[in-house]
């Protein structure tokens, strides 16, 4: 094999017109069920682990690692009553939906009793487990960033972490090095640059020194927990908006430490809808994808002009990124749990999202966004 660089010449080359988009994708309620059955039927697996990847046709074209789009990975989870997991951690990080039955996760430690419709997060390299300690089955849904992460050959996933008291000792006595080591580099003039971070012109560019570079702020990453009964009482309120409010009537289960990018991870966000019966959404579109679970009620999407329907139960691929859709209820409230690569795109500068076809797309995060009337209205009721 050749040592030499390879170069692909590139000079007046015009990029595609169009997107080569993926086509939404919906794995019904009985698709599930069935395969929730055939894993609770095997044997139990030495790691405890029951699971499928719910994977989209086309995922290998792309080189990517499995996943329902080709960012995101979506796992199917199943334990039986008594049955636990083994304990294991990833760099990658999880939103965690529990579709059927309950129990609970142990995550660094922090116990999360989960049931039916409940959202929680996995920071990354958190050490965790699941138990089911109901009486039936449980089912979950993991929604996970491992394809990008595979795609750039960086996820690591260890599979036997240490027990989690040794791990919170090497938290412990790491705190007290990096302690011991600040104060002794204050008084140390040879371990940090003397000029700091500072800035450099009047354009705004700084320049930042070695040790502040392998050295960034840190923020504590937790476990969070939304549990569904507590959202549902708020999210119910949504539908006294009236049918002329312009906007979608959802909450975003929010992480503070995701700051300004909006997530429930670094990496995604997890929103959960309420739709009043007979609501149709104005067309739109966006560079982050949408997946979407409904949990009750029916309805349609319809996606670059073709119309897909959709029930209760069903997980539907619902918008690939840049991809012009809209959603409507039929005749019923409609609840649904809503994963996007929103939070990833809006750190990189590369969110386009256009809320009106008529009107121009704007990069969210750095341009200004959009409003609803939801301020009007309220000022109209007083």
């Amino acid at each position: 094999m050749s040592d030499n660089p390879k170069f692909i010449d590139r000079t007046g080359y015009k990029n595609p017109e169009k997107l080569d988009l993926w086509e939404p994708i919906i794995i019904s309620k009985e698709e599930m069920d069935e395969e929730i059955e055939r894993l609770a039927e095997l044997p139990r697996p030495e790691n405890g682990r029951r699971q499928s990847l719910i994977v989209h046709p086309r995922w290998q074209e792309l080189g990517v690692g499995p996943g329902l789009n080709p960012g995101v990975r979506v796992t199917l989870e199943v334990l039986k009553p008594g049955e636990q997991t083994s304990a294991m951690r990833h760099n990658s990080t999880q939103v965690n939906f529990c579709i059927r039955g309950e129990g609970h996760s142990i995550i660094n430690g922090k116990k999360i009793g989960f049931a039916e419709h409940d959202v929680y997060n996995f920071p990354s390299m958190g050490t965790y487990w699941h138990v089911n300690d109901s009486r039936d089955l449980h089912a979950r849904l993991t929604y996970s960033n491992a394809p990008l992460l595979e795609k750039m050959n960086v996820h690591i996933v260890d599979e036997n972490p240490p027990p989690m008291m040794e791990l919170v000792g090497q938290a412990s006595r790491q705190a007290s090095e990096e302690k011991a080591r600040a104060e002794e580099a204050e008084n140390d003039p040879t371990s940090k640059s003397p000029y700091g971070t500072f800035q450099l012109n009047d354009d705004g560019a700084w320049l930042m020194p070695y040790e502040t570079l392998i050295n960034p702020a840190s923020v504590e990453s937790k476990a969070l927990h939304w549990p569904w009964k507590d959202v549902k009482q708020e999210l119910d309120k949504l539908t006294a908006l009236g049918p002329k409010y312009r906007g979608r009537r959802l909450y975003l289960l929010f992480n503070p430490m995701t700051t300004r990018f909006n997530g429930t991870t670094p990496n995604f966000f997890a929103t959960m809808t309420v739709r009043p019966p007979k609501i149709v959404d104005r067309p739109h579109r966006h560079v982050s994808s949408a997946i979407n679970y409904y949990f009750h009620g029916s309805g349609r999407s319809t996606v670059e002009g073709k119309v897909y329907e959709w029930k209760a139960g069903d997980l539907m691929l619902s918008a690939p990124g840049w991809g012009v859709h809209n959603h409507a209820s039929y005749d019923e409230s409609v609840y649904e749990l809503t994963v996007q690569d929103q939070p990833l795109n809006i750190f990189m500068e590369s969110l386009l999202w256009q809320e009106d076809l008529k009107h121009p797309w704007s990069v969210l995060g750095a341009d200004s966004g959009f409003e609803t009337n939801a301020e009007e209205l309220r000022q109209a009721g007083e």
